[in-house]
């Protein structure tokens, strides 16, 4: 989980006299929200390392790119930062927004289970002042969720959630000027995908998969990095915690089944796990979100 100390854009903001945090949160899986006031200012974002999506909750008429003065925002306009863009602001009179940062192991994460393709192919189109009534919808039922308060921080998570896959269905392109070199082949990327989520529930070792790919360990993890933007062992973590997560919120089983089912060695062992990911205990996620609301559910790759 990345420290909003360690996220450029956050940080940019919070060094602005003339900019108040109202309201931010670590969210787990690789993502923090944030909640600005600003008022007559000028902000440069010098390529960060991570995603930013933001909506104007009020005002922003007055803000504008500095290199595009004549296109302005407004209330519920939004904005896609990429990780390694460059940005300037200026913002005259008043806006409050809302900012969701997201890790490029997320955004990879995304990239693979939602649309099957390798996330070094791809990336997410910077845009300006979109119009997009459902993530704005999203946007300001997050803001209106007490982010302090344990369950309803879960919440937020769940909404954080679906901003993301909407945004990377939505607003994902071809890298330009694509040269891939080394990685799997397609047809391996997807065996090992297909065979991952067809063995949560037991031990599978980098042995087992570097196997059904016929390379040694050492290469197939170089490669499997390559294709799959995240090492072997996190995205196997990340498939069962996905998994979970839709047991938690869609059945009554009880969490030492959830945790065999999904891969861990025992049920302490998962709390800690998903407590890690999360930050909160598989128990307290179930009471937050089952019959309250509807968890992305576990991604599909095609």
């Amino acid at each position: 989980m990345t420290a909003l100390d360690q996220l450029q854009v956050f940080q940019s903001m919070h060094a602005s006299p003339h900019a108040r945090l109202e309201l931010s949160a670590q969210l787990g899986d690789g993502m923090a929200a944030a909640l600005w006031s600003n008022r007559h200012d000028a902000r440069d974002y010098e390529a960060p390392s991570h995603h930013t999506l933001s909506c104007y909750i009020a005002d922003g008429t007055g803000t504008f790119r500095r290199e595009r003065p004549g296109t302005k925002g407004a209330p519920d306009k939004l904005c896609i930062m990429p990780a390694g863009c460059v940005s300037n602001w200026i913002v005259n009179g008043s806006i409050r927004l809302a900012h969701l940062y997201i890790s490029e192991e997320q955004f990879a994460l995304g990239c693979v289970t939602l649309l099957d393709r390798e996330p070094r192919e791809l990336q997410l189109r910077e845009a300006d002042f979109i119009e997009d009534p459902q993530q704005a919808r999203r946007f300001h039922q997050l803001i209106g969720l007490n982010w302090a308060e344990p369950g309803e921080r879960l919440l937020t998570s769940s909404l954080a959630h679906e901003i993301l896959s909407h945004a990377i269905l939505g607003q994902v392109g071809q890298r330009e000027g694509l040269r891939l070199k080394g990685g799997l082949a397609a047809h391996q990327r997807r065996q090992l995908a297909d065979y991952i989520d067809c063995h949560l529930e037991q031990s599978i070792g980098l042995g087992e998969l570097a196997g059904l790919c016929n390379l040694s360990e050492y290469h197939f993890a170089r490669m499997f990095r390559e294709s799959f933007g995240l090492p072997p062992h996190q995205y196997l973590l990340a498939r069962r915690l996905a998994k979970a997560r839709q047991l938690l919120s869609g059945s009554d089983l009880a969490l030492g089944e959830v945790a065999l089912m999904c891969g861990f060695a025992s049920a302490s062992h998962f709390s800690n796990r998903f407590r890690q990911a999360v930050g909160a205990t598989p128990g307290a996620y179930r009471v937050a979100l089952q019959g309250s609301m509807a968890v992305q559910p576990l991604a599909p790759r095609g």
